[in-house]
């Protein structure tokens, strides 16, 4: 459970309707398994100890005995397991019967949550025998298999002391399908796991349905949800049950299965959720009751192995088909940004630096479908590229073909000896290729993209991208600057994805050239090629793009504490990457996120196209000043 993760799992066990001595048996098996998985948090289906079919037979004390009885062969068995368990089961209490999930742990029945919605419909007709939550007064206190205090009591919350924000509500079945689920009053209580005990049958098209409803919640409460559902086992008579458990966490599906029994195991990270809780402000929390003691309950802290996906590209979708639709809508978003801001300024023109990087040509994509939406013709855009000492023919030619294919207009302007002159001017030797060097070349870029606009009554379109906003990698009041900055909130992994996109759309010579970029080594040519051949290269001074993005994602959007991000990625590029090169970009991430705030200070517009942006107008507020230490002393320590 370290760093907030919870192994957590829905079981479905093999049953016999009524055979509660077998099913018991059956049970203890499935969380003994679960146990020796390092499974903390279990879910099995409801009524699972008796059957949910048994029907009439319900009302018998023959069964309610042999149930009672067996749930105290169950807590004898597992009274050494470190797992808190809910398992489903009939309750008797004042002449009336309650469909309850029991609440369990190291041998003791922490409390009994009864079923608030009761169906009476279709193939349900449990109000024939079960009484609803509702019905109760108040909390309820009765003995029960051996133990002689039980609270029975709808909304009972189960805290761990150990881990404060694993906090576990109960819901059953049909308390799900409802307009107000009881689970949005347990999560605004603070649950952050919510357990549901259910017996749903198998028809064509309702486990999509049912898989909505699940991932839906989990979204909409920003919780853990564990679905457990009845298997074969009940299947008697006219229906069919298939054991589709689910694990989702904040409208993510974790794990899930279906047609076969068995555990399906996963981790809900309740940190993360905390975190996301205090993050959004329509998150309104109800009064915080003071919770029974008898409900708490501790669990031992451990770091068992990670089994649920950690994407290393966490930007881009890993389903070619979801990747292509994700494409295409960023391009729209992106151009749709632009198309107003073309419009409102009633630019003449867009003016685009090309440089024949990625970066350059994703803007200049954007630019292009921006037109296009706007109904005119591309030879409205400038794309200029602005040779100087590091520029190959390689590149130089990419971004006139691509231009070309583009249909727009296209110049050329040397900025080589207005460079040289400014060196001049300032005292600057040419033999000294330190940062002056480069930023002098970079700002005479950006004033004659600007100059150009002025000419032509036209706008100019920034291509730096949110990868180099993070690291700080551009040059203040160079191609730090634009008049509206189309890439500013796409990651530089996505935008891999989606020139790769424009080159299978477009195909023919804008596709291989497109190709031919996608290949060239991200570099600003700041410094003379080596033999034609690009010499300085981004990633070789900074790091591997794709870590930092996954750094971004994890340290901005979700506030992980650097450790944490560390594991993160450890898990995530196992045998790409080791602990040693991890931490040493890691490190370099948090020195240059913190010390190049300055620049995103006083960002130009753009449009937000994802979860993670750092314009200061919108998700990101920090002080150009703040410090790093805390940050890197952890990793430090590490």
């Amino acid at each position: 459970m370290r760093d907030g993760f919870v192994k957590v799992a829905a079981g479905t066990p093999k049953i016999r309707v009524a055979d509660c001595e077998y099913n018991a048996g059956q049970i203890i098996a499935l969380m003994k398994e679960a146990a020796a998985q390092g499974v903390k948090v279990l879910a099995l289906p409801e009524l699972c100890l008796t059957g949910y079919t048994c029907g009439d037979l319900f009302l018998q004390d023959t069964l309610l005995d042999g149930a009672e009885r067996e749930l105290a062969t169950i807590l004898s068995e597992t009274v050494g397991l470190d797992m808190l368990t809910a398992l489903g089961m009939p309750v008797r209490c004042e002449n009336k019967l309650y469909n309850c999930a029991v609440v369990i742990q190291k041998g003791l029945i922490l409390g009994l949550v009864p079923k608030t919605h009761i169906p009476n419909y279709g193939e349900f007709y449990e109000a024939r025998w079960f009484a609803s939550a509702a019905d109760l007064t108040g909390p309820k206190y009765l003995p029960f298999a051996g133990q002689d205090m039980v609270e029975l009591s709808s909304g009972t919350l189960f805290h761990c002391v150990s881990l404060p924000e694993l906090v576990v509500g109960v819901e059953i079945c049909e308390d799900l399908w409802v307009s107000q689920p009881p689970s949005a009053q347990l999560a605004a209580r603070g649950a952050s796991l919510i357990l549901n005990l259910s017996a749903s049958d198998e028809v064509a098209g309702k486990a999509d349905y049912r898989r909505s409803l699940v991932t839906g919640q989990s979204a909409r409460l920003v919780c853990g949800y564990v679905y457990a559902d009845a298997g074969e086992g009940e299947s008697s008579t006219d229906l069919v049950f298939s054991g589709h458990d689910m694990i989702a966490e904040n409208g993510a599906v974790l794990a899930e299965k279906r047609f076969e029994g068995g555990l399906v195991v996963s981790e809900v990270d309740v940190k993360k959720l905390s975190y996301e809780r205090r993050r959004m402000s329509s998150f309104s929390p109800a009064p915080i009751l003071p919770c029974s003691p008898l409900s708490s309950f501790e669990l031992e802290m451990g770091q068992p192995p990670l089994t649920r996906p950690i994407s290393p590209t966490p930007f881009i979708p890993s389903d070619a088909g979801h990747r292509a639709e994700r494409c295409e809508e960023i391009l729209t978003i992106s151009a749709l940004g632009l198309k107003k801001r073309l419009e409102h300024t009633n630019a003449a023109c867009a003016v685009v630096g090309l440089s024949g990087g990625l970066d350059s040509t994703l803007a200049i994509l954007i630019t292009a479908k921006a037109f296009d939406l706007l109904g005119r013709d591309r030879k409205g855009i400038l794309a200029v590229t602005m040779p100087c000492f590091g520029t190959t023919k390689r590149t130089r030619s990419n971004a006139e073909i691509l231009a070309q294919e583009l249909g727009a207009d296209f110049r050329e302007v040397n900025i080589g000896r207005a460079v040289e002159q400014h060196f001049a001017d300032i005292g600057q030797s040419m033999d000294d290729q330190s940062v002056t060097f480069e930023n002098a070349q970079a700002r005479e870029r950006t004033q004659v993209l600007m100059d150009l606009a002025n000419l032509t009554g036209g706008l100019v379109v920034g291509t730096g991208d949110l990868s180099e906003l993070a690291l700080g990698w551009a040059t203040y009041n160079g191609d730090h600057m634009s008049m509206y900055a189309v890439n500013a909130s796409i990651p530089k992994t996505l935008v891999r994805h989606l020139v790769a996109y424009e080159a299978d759309r477009l195909g023919g010579r804008a596709g291989d050239v497109l190709r031919d970029i996608l290949d060239t080594p991200v570099s600003p040519e700041l410094l003379p090629p080596k033999d034609g051949e690009i010499a300085q290269k981004t990633e070789d001074l900074v790091g591997p793009y794709e870590l930092h993005d996954f750094y971004l994602y994890y340290a901005i959007r979700w506030g992980f504490p650097p450790r944490k991000v560390l594991r993160l990625a450890q898990y995530a590029f196992e045998g790409r990457y080791d602990r040693k090169t991890l931490l040493k970009w890691l490190k370099n991430f948090y020195r240059r996120f913190f010390s190049q705030q300055f620049k995103r200070s006083c960002l130009p517009d753009g449009p937000k196209v994802g979860s993670v942006t750092l314009s200061p107008r919108g998700d990101w507020r920090m002080p150009s000043d703040a410090v790093a230490k805390l940050w890197l002393d952890e990793l430090e320590n590490l």
